[in-house]
């Protein structure tokens, strides 16, 4: 099991507070916007907390070895993981996340609200200490992946305040203390911190159920990604070329990495390879004893985005509650759903849309609950009559005034040093 990253206070985490959260509002009209309020600026050099330091000490690391980042939709987790005195990184801390948006699947142009997934660097120079969401670094987006494939968009952020249109969110104390380690290994020389986004952890499990998920090619080079990472415990070398992801790998013979152009013949340590081949090997053929056995292959359909079950107390002061409220749903996924373009490249299949919109309104019209539910419902990709719904804007955003101005949100805020409502236990793995 893996132990959710909270404080010895762990209230810490739900103290937003309707004040702050409203005097950042005017910010999220932008989506994630890099700069704010100059006042705000004065996290940016506060330490790292002591019982952090203790954990790093314990596990023979320091403040300023290098860091690296792990993130997953799904699952709604950041990781922060720090290299030992070996040169081997360990994970630190998993961080439940307060709000991501969009879908599981890559960002691909501006407005889209996805949350990106890939490899992705961040530098010194991405670090905005001065965020109108309290604290906030840039992720890197695009990369070189995404620009060969003509993604577009900018300004995706790790970042407090709990809202997404695109970013991953955490609450301020979260991001205080994520920006903290990062700050203090840049502080260390570390050049670049790797972040690894994924759409869920690279399991098995995983890939048996979304093996007719229309972003099931770009997610096998992203488990090839991580399967580099699991076996060395070492930072990825990431490369690209034929718009296609190349992993502890290099060019021979002097050449180099066009992402547009033909791949170079590449030179790689054989028994980095032969671990991730063996790797591999496995998880192929446990995904073929899952589909062997009848695991039903779905696609996970979001209203927009979710969050860590352990934030359901203060889901009504995330962005857009009334998606959360919706939780995901899970589609299955079958031959005549193949034929009408389930597993079409690079968008969700109409099949699934459809059945997508016919749930929503359907929750909708029932008055569905504020907070997600722990289990995502399965619903038949075959009953399916309702037409598609059209992705949400930045302007429908009724949640704003709603919750951040009604008197009601005044009265359920939590207050100063107080927890709304006893938050829900971590998430086991």
């Amino acid at each position: 099991m893996r132990e959710m990253a909270m404080s010895s206070n762990s209230d810490r985490f739900f103290r937003i507070g309707a004040f702050a959260l409203i005097a950042a509002a005017a910010a999220f009209l932008g989506g994630c916007e890099e700069t704010g309020f100059g006042s705000i600026g004065a996290h940016a050099n506060d330490p790292i907390a002591p019982e952090t330091v203790a954990l790093m000490k314990k596990m023979d690391t320091s403040e300023n070895a290098p860091v690296l980042i792990r993130t997953y939709k799904k699952e709604s987790e950041l990781e922060i993981w720090k290299m030992k005195a070996d040169g081997r990184y360990a994970l630190l801390k998993t961080y439940p996340v307060c709000r991501w948006s969009g879908q599981l699947g890559p960002k691909t142009r501006e407005g889209d609200r996805q949350v990106p997934e890939g490899f992705y660097s961040i530098t010194p120079a991405q670090m905005k200490p001065n965020s109108a969401y309290y604290l906030a670094f840039n992720v890197g987006y695009p990369n070189a992946y995404d620009r060969a494939l003509g993604h577009d968009g900018g300004a995706i952020m790790v970042h407090g305040i709990c809202s997404s249109a695109g970013c991953f969110s955490m609450t301020d104390p979260q991001i205080g203390e994520i920006y903290a380690v990062v700050r203090e290994a840049f502080t260390g020389a570390q050049r670049e911190v790797q972040m690894q986004s994924y759409p869920f952890r690279m399991t098995a499990e995983n890939l048996a159920k979304y093996r007719l998920d229309p972003n099931i090619g770009f997610w096998k080079q992203l488990k090839e990604g991580s399967d580099n990472f699991e076996v060395t415990n070492q930072e990825v070398v990431v490369g690209v070329c034929n718009k296609h992801y190349v992993f502890n790998a290099a060019p021979a013979n002097g050449a180099h990495f066009d992402s547009d152009g033909p791949c170079p013949q590449l030179k790689r340590d054989e028994e980095v390879s032969g671990l991730v081949a063996a790797k591999q090997s496995r998880d192929d053929a446990k995904v073929a004893e899952l589909a062997a056995q009848g695991l039903h292959p779905i696609q996970t359909v979001y209203a927009d985005g979710g969050q860590n079950p352990y934030f359901a107390s203060i889901a009504a002061y995330a962005s857009r509650p009334d998606a959360l409220s919706r939780g995901p749903v899970d589609v299955a996924l079958d031959d005549s759903a193949i034929t009408q373009g389930a597993v079409r490249k690079g968008r969700m299949s109409p099949v699934v849309q459809v059945a997508a919109a016919k749930i929503n309104r359907a929750k909708v019209a029932a008055s569905a609950p504020t907070t997600a539910a722990a289990n995502p419902k399965v619903a038949d990709s075959s009953d399916v009559t309702a037409s598609i719904t059209k992705p949400a804007k930045e302007a429908d955003k009724p949640w704003m005034f709603a919750n951040f101005f009604g008197a009601k949100a005044a009265e359920a805020a939590p207050a100063d040093g107080a927890v709304s409502a006893t938050p829900a236990a971590p998430v086991a793995h």
